[in-house]
This record gives C-alpha cells, structure tokens and sequence, in this order.
C-alpha cells in the first residue's frame, strides 16, 4: 500500500497516464455504444482500447502511431480465428498454443513485438471470455476498430503527453542466442505452461478455463529468470484472492447497474495503469475487480464464479512455475548482475550529462538518462524481488539484496536532484563539479569491474557546509551511495547477490 502511493512518478506521469487510460478507454465503450453495438462488441472495443494505451510503449510517438496502427494486423486474424474455431475445442486449443508461442517469441522485435504479441493473444482470449460466435464477427472488427481509433485520438491528438517528454525507452532483455536468447527461451516455456493451464483449467471448468491460460501468459511478461517469474505468479495470486474479496463485497451486490458498474470499472482501468509499474499485486487487484464488474454487467456474476477464478488463477500460477522450472531455466543470480550494472552505467551518464548542462552545454539533456534510470531502477526490484521476498529463507542475502535496493534508491534520488539543478538557467557552475563528476564516474568503473580485474577507487567528497552547491551536494550523495554499494556487491562469492565475470 505505502510502496503503491510514494513510489517515484517524475513528472506525474503515471498519474497523467491513468487519467488518459481512463479517458480513452471510456470513449471507446461510449462510440460503440453511440454506434448502436452490442454489450459484448462494447466490452471488447473497450478492452482493446485499454490493451492500446497500456501495451504501445515505444520510444517516440511515430513509432506509438504506427505500432497502434499494427494492432489490426494482428489482432483481426487471431479474432477470426477465435471465433470459428469455438466449436471445435481440439483444434481451438491448439491454435492458441500457437498464438501463444508466436507472440512470446515476437518480443525479439523490441516494443512493436511487445504490443502485437500480447494484443494477438489477447484478442484470443477476449472472445472465450465473451463467448463470441462467428456471427459477432463484423460487430466484433468494427468495436475494435473504433476503440483504436478513440485512443488514438486521446493519445496523440488531446492529450500528447509523449509530445512534451517522451517516453524513455525500455531496458532490451538480457543477451543470449540461440535457445538461451530470453525470448526464444520463454516461448517454449509460456507454451508449456499455457499448455498445462488449458489442459488443467477445462478439468476445474468447461466454461472458464481460458483464466488459468491468461495467468500463465501475463506471469511471463517482463520476466528475465526463474525467481522473477515465480514471485511474480505469487504476486498474482495474492492480487487476485484480495481482488475476489472486493469483488464479494462491491461487484456481487451491484448486480451488474450500469451506471455504478461503469464508474467503478473506470476506478480499476486507473488504479491498473496507476499501479503497474511500482505493484503487480495491487494492479491485479484491480484487473480481478473490473472481471467481476464486467461479470456482472453480463448478468453471470456470482459467489461461486469468483471462487472458480482463484482456482484458475492458481492453476495458471502452477503451469507458469512448472514452465519456469524445467524449461531452459535461468537462475535468479544469473540475471541480477546485468541490471545492476545497466542502472550503474546509466547513473553514470546522468551525472555526466549534468554536468555538460550545468557547464553550458544547451545540447546536453540529463533528462531522459533519469527516466531510464527509473525504468532500470523496475527492472533490478522485479531482479532480486525473490531474495528480498518475505518467504525467502536466506536471511544474509536477503538483507543484502535490501542494502543494495535502498542504495540505488538514493542513487536515483540524488540524479533526479541534480537533473532538477541542472535545468534550472540560474544554476552555476562549481568548479569543483568535474572533480566530484570524475569520483562518480570511478567509482561506477569499480563496481562495474570484472570480479578480480584491477580497480582503482576515489576519495569521497567530505559533506560541504549548509547552503553549499546544490549540485554538488547531491554528487557527493551519489559517491556517498556508490562507495557504500562496494560491500554489498563485492562480498563472499560463496554466497553471491551478483553473478560477475
């Protein structure tokens, strides 16, 4: 709860994000409605909507347009596809596993992949969730393409956000080839789990098993190891036994009204995109919510449906582990090293490119150096999330692996303080800057080093008297964090929280 409402947003952007989720997905269901389509053409234009605006996350807003402009491409075959094959469940099964594979393994294509993948595979499961038939087809096509074209017009039209600070660009995976290229390796294992949840989900239920193949597919996005993935199926489990509780007490009494259904639903597409990033527990919460709202608008919602979706959830939870596990696996402390040493270089050229700003430089743009930061601050918590877990039994790593996340943390805090003096046009220009720029500098050379190679370490600047430079002061934050990372990271190599070279 605390971590859900302090966690960083630079420049509100997850606030100014949800609001326009909010937006654009109440005008997709509002344009269907006003085009006299069905409920379920509705729901489905207004899921699609939603899937645009969160699953589209390239680096600048052409590449946005024509990535929402894909989403048909993809989407529209797999819609079809889904629908004729509903009554001919070998076949439909198979199919899907299909779908599954291939939109894992188009994550090689960086964020494009991303979209497509996850909106194909969607689409698939949208229409077992409605149960649509072939002759819902052309309300289903034109739902979701007036629910693009709504988005699109909030997201690049009203409301740009991108336009005035463009998105920082996501993490690439970890490297590898062949098999062991991640994104070639989670395609076998999310088909293997999809395929155990869809065999076991139609053992629990006829009707509702395309749940525990949803949770399977979703546990493996943005997942690099086998630790991530299993805290991350946890995650997903406690998100939705909470949300079932809420839905017990808020979706069941509500017996689908429209109007309170509505305005509540609106409350979960924004606590979604509002809690992706810092909580998947409290995002899948609302995700758990919204299904028994939009249950309840189509007139199935009751106790025993809510208790069947744990159920499924947690058969999809066990595919995924299985599927984690004996699958090409990848140990926790194989990824760790990686991302640790991106978010080190990346506090590097932060502080780099400050102090070219603050020395006059009207080129130099920190900025977008801080929001990757972020990004890679997300990726090293999902990381080492299994050593810091409140079940882990290893208590030293654990403790370990907490020093390392707090002294990032203050590593990030102090570059967002030093961009913020770097943009004002009033700041000047210590010449004791570049010295303390250079210990920064060394000292990320010496953590980044290959275990054993020569390094070479630099005082820590002494803490200035108050009122000093602020940009100074937040540069001796950074060596003071830096110099304190040395003992976490370059301990015992018998128990390691890093793996290096």
């Amino acid at each position: 709860m605390k971590r859900m409402f302090t966690a960083p947003d630079p420049g509100r952007a997850r606030l100014r994000n949800s609001a326009r989720a909010v937006i654009g997905t109440g005008l997709a269901v509002a344009v269907a409605e006003l085009a006299g389509l069905s409920l379920t053409a509705s729901i489905t234009g207004g899921l699609a909507a939603l899937l645009a605006l969160f699953t589209v996350l390239d680096a600048d807003v052409r590449a946005q347009r024509v990535t929402t402009a894909l989403l048909p491409v993809a989407g529209f075959p797999v819609l079809a596809l889904a629908t004729s094959l509903h009554g001919m469940p070998p076949v439909r099964d198979a199919a899907w596993l299909a779908v599954v594979f291939a939109g894992v393994y188009a994550r090689r294509w960086g964020p494009r992949g991303h979209a497509l993948g996850i909106f194909a595979f969607m689409m698939f499961f949208v229409t077992q969730f409605l149960h649509a038939r072939p002759a819902q087809l052309p309300e289903l096509f034109a739902a979701v393409a007036l629910a693009l074209l709504s988005a699109g017009a909030v997201r690049f039209v009203l409301w740009p956000i991108e336009r005035r600070t463009p998105p920082a660009a996501a993490p690439p995976p970890l490297p590898g080839t062949g098999l062991a290229r991640p994104t070639t390796r989670q395609a076998f294992q999310a088909t293997v789990a999809c395929g155990f949840a869809l065999a076991v989900g139609q053992i629990l239920s006829e009707d509702r098993w395309y749940w525990a193949v949803g949770t399977a597919w979703w546990i493996f996005v943005n997942t690099a190891s086998r630790g991530e993935t299993l805290v991350r199926g946890f995650r997903r489990v406690l998100g939705t036994v909470t949300g079932i509780a809420a839905g017990l007490l808020i979706a069941v009494p509500l017996h689908g009204a429209p109007g309170p259904t509505a305005a509540l639903v609106a409350v979960c597409v924004f606590g979604i995109f509002y809690t992706a990033a810092p909580s998947y527990s409290w995002m899948m919460f609302f995700v758990t919510v919204m299904a028994g709202l939009l249950y309840g608008l189509l007139g199935v919602l009751h106790p025993g449906l809510l208790l069947l979706r744990f159920e499924e959830t947690a058969v999809g939870a066990l595919g995924a582990a299985l599927g984690v596990t004996l699958v090409l696996p990848v140990t926790t402390h194989a990824a760790n090293d990686a991302w640790i040493q991106r978010a080190l270089h990346c506090v590097r050229a932060s502080t780099a490119a400050s102090l070219d700003r603050l020395a006059g430089d009207p080129d130099a743009d920190p900025a977008p150096h801080a929001a990757e930061l972020e990004l890679l601050l997300a990726r090293v918590r999902m990381a080492l999330a299994p050593l810091v877990h409140p079940l882990s039994p290893l208590r030293a790593r654990k403790a370990r692996a907490r020093q390392v996340l707090g002294l990032l943390d203050d590593c990030a805090r102090e570059v967002r303080g030093l961009v913020a003096v770097a943009a004002d046009p009033q700041a000047s220009h210590d010449a004791r800057l570049a010295a303390a720029c250079w210990r920064v500098e060394a000292a990320v050379e010496a953590l980044t080093a290959p275990q054993g190679a020569a390094r070479t370490g630099a005082p820590v600047l002494p803490a200035g008297p108050a009122g000093a430079e602020p940009a100074l002061a937040h540069l001796h934050g950074l060596e003071t964090a830096l110099a304190a990372l040395a003992t976490p990271l370059r301990t015992d190599p018998r128990a390691p929280l890093v793996v290096t070279a």
